[in-house]
């Protein structure tokens, strides 16, 4: 008898999630295996991955992140547009920066102003980041989610302290919404079930378990990813099957790593090729723990992810 490879026989799937409308949608999720174990089920969607855009210009990133943006990165439409038209972008990440309290604090009329010429303008699904204070994101998030109405996109990081305000607009105009949590399989799952009792549907939930660099907290984000996939499709824990999205751009390229030049330290080789490298491995490693999405900022980082998930699917 020849060797026949041992297989896992799951009992779960991952829910599928449409982002935007009409023919420019995407749909993740509904694997009924673990990533990329297409010999033992099946992943009717491939991982996508999303450009990143700011509401504003950056004013700290390093030139070679700025270079293939430099002539539209003064206005977020034609940044976006940049993505989509030469680069090929399926999806759009947009970060809603300026509104930090802790940074810009721009209010929330002048950014709700952005969010709109930019979703007008395209025809990609979207994602609306906040700027990650609980606060300013329920009422920004709110705001958003009205004038993008008909536009199912999705709206992010709702977290245990803003979910009701937000998942109630995303409700009533029809977005998903991404449950964000601190790096803990109870405290997704948790977050999730408030959000299903405030009636917010599982084709709308997707989950954000938080995530670091390479180097820098990948590997609690990678093991905590891997328990939440192991729970939701070999011991069939419903709150568990959503689709997983990563917001990995920034937290890579904000590395000490990703910000030191060739001559400040030399055995780290070429600066561009480095940090290119740093955000792919990093993407990389979070589809092969479960990722339906990832945010990702260099376009040629894009690119060799692009091929890594093609081999992978073939």
């Amino acid at each position: 008898m020849g060797f026949q490879i041992p297989k896992i026989r799951y009992t779960g799937r991952i829910n599928k999630i449409t982002i935007g409308h009409g023919t420019g949608s995407i749909t993740i999720g509904g694997e009924s295996c673990y990533p990329f174990y297409l010999f033992e089920g099946e992943m009717p969607n491939p991982p996508r991955i999303a450009f990143e855009v700011w509401d504003h210009e950056p004013q700290d990133w390093q030139e070679w992140a700025l270079e293939p943006y430099r002539d539209v990165i003064h206005d977020s439409t034609l940044w976006a547009r940049k993505c989509i038209d030469t680069y090929g972008a399926q999806a759009i990440a947009l970060q809603l920066k300026s509104a930090d309290p802790n940074g810009m604090d721009a209010d929330v009329d002048s950014v709700v102003n952005v969010v709109r010429r930019v979703v007008d303008a395209l025809d990609v699904p979207i994602i609306l980041w906040g700027c990650g204070n609980d606060e300013k994101d329920a009422l920004l998030l709110k705001a958003v989610a009205e004038v993008c109405e008909g536009k199912n996109v999705a709206l992010g990081p709702v977290s245990e302290k803003n979910y009701k305000q937000i998942g109630a607009m995303a409700i009533g105009y029809n977005h998903v919404v991404i449950a964000s949590t601190p790096i803990d399989v109870n405290l997704a799952k948790q977050l999730n079930i408030l959000l299903g009792n405030l009636g917010v549907s599982d084709n709308k939930i997707i989950m954000d378990p938080t995530t670091g660099g390479l180097g820098y907290g990948l590997e609690y984000t990678y093991s905590v990813m891997e328990r939440d996939r192991m729970a939701a499709l070999t011991q069939e824990d419903v709150k568990l099957q959503y689709p997983i999205m990563c917001n990995l751009a920034n937290e890579v390229w904000k590395t000490r790593e990703a910000r030191l030049k060739k001559d400040d330290e030399p055995k780290l080789g070429d600066e561009k090729r480095r940090t290119i490298l740093m955000e792919a491995v990093t993407a990389v490693t979070l589809l092969l723990a479960g990722a339906d999405i990832v945010v990702m900022r260099h376009p040629e980082g894009v690119l060799l992810v692009q091929n890594i998930i093609k081999e992978l699917m073939a």
